[in-house]
């Protein structure tokens, strides 16, 4: 048995792991490879994503010494002082991330429903006691979409993978993705057709569960005329269901009354 099978084992968010110089972390989640080489004076990061032939549930992490393919793209990063520590730290897209319910919805008036959406994370990779970050990689190839009144007005975003879903325990909890309750209120007078809807994704936090499950805070959108008239805002806390959790992100962007207003009309694409 090599050292590489030996030392196999569930890899963890936030928590530093200890490398010598000559040694290589191979990580595989979801459809991600990833290595991490430690050397006498520099660290290297190689990665790749595979096309999915089954849909991964766990994540895993091994130590050896036996790089991958010379082929694979290299980055490299000098190593500060005798730092020989690497940190895995998960973070939401950096854009708005569009989710679609399983079929379009409709919500009567003066009715509200909860959605549960998954999205998939990136991962920082970060050196040393002080986090360093190195670089980041997306644990999904990301796909873009235009959300907006027209070409000229609207805002880039992702384009989620996975619908979302009215009953919680059909959304898969995959340790690469973080579940978001979305909350929608209709106070109209007349129904609300749910086809699409934009998560501000930079502006949530990322918190742990005892299962290693990510989630964020609860967002709640209330519609009381038409679609632009949404109003946004962000639980302080976590679903009951989450049970208790730890904070391992801070969110991308903060919570600018500019950046809400912008998303408002484009909750609804």
């Amino acid at each position: 048995m090599d050292n590489e099978t030996e030392s196999r084992r569930d890899g963890n968010w936030a928590q530093p792991y200890e490398l010598v110089s000559g040694q290589t972390q191979h990580h595989k989640l979801g459809h991600v490879r990833l290595w991490v080489t430690l050397l006498d004076q520099e660290w290297q990061v190689r990665s790749e994503t595979r096309e999915p032939e089954t849909d991964p549930v766990s994540w895993t992490e091994s130590v050896g010494r036996q790089l991958p393919l010379a082929s694979m793209s290299l980055q490299r990063f000098i190593r500060e002082g005798d730092s020989s520590t690497v940190t895995f730290i998960p973070a939401v897209a950096n854009l708005p991330t569009v989710i679609r319910p399983y079929h379009p919805l409709t919500i009567p008036a003066g009715a509200r429903c909860t959605i549960y959406v998954g999205t998939v994370v990136w991962m920082k990779v970060c050196a040393g006691q002080n986090q360093t970050l190195l670089t980041e990689v997306p644990l999904a190839v990301p796909s873009l979409t235009w959300v907006g009144r027209n070409t000229m007005e609207g805002e880039l975003c992702y384009s989620s993978s996975s619908f979302g879903r009215l009953v919680l325990e059909a959304v898969p909890k995959r340790p690469w993705r973080a579940v978001t309750p979305v909350t929608i209120i209709n106070r109209r007078t007349e129904s609300l057709l749910l086809e699409r809807f934009s998560l501000p994704t930079p502006l949530l936090s990322l918190h742990q569960n005892q299962r290693g499950e990510l989630w964020t805070p609860g967002v709640v959108v209330e519609v009381a005329t038409d679609m632009n008239s949404a109003s946004l805002h962000i639980d302080e806390g976590l679903l009951v269901a989450a049970g208790p959790c730890q904070q391992v992100a801070p969110a991308r962007e903060t919570s600018a009354r500019g950046r809400l207003v912008r998303a408002f009309d484009r909750v609804f694409g």
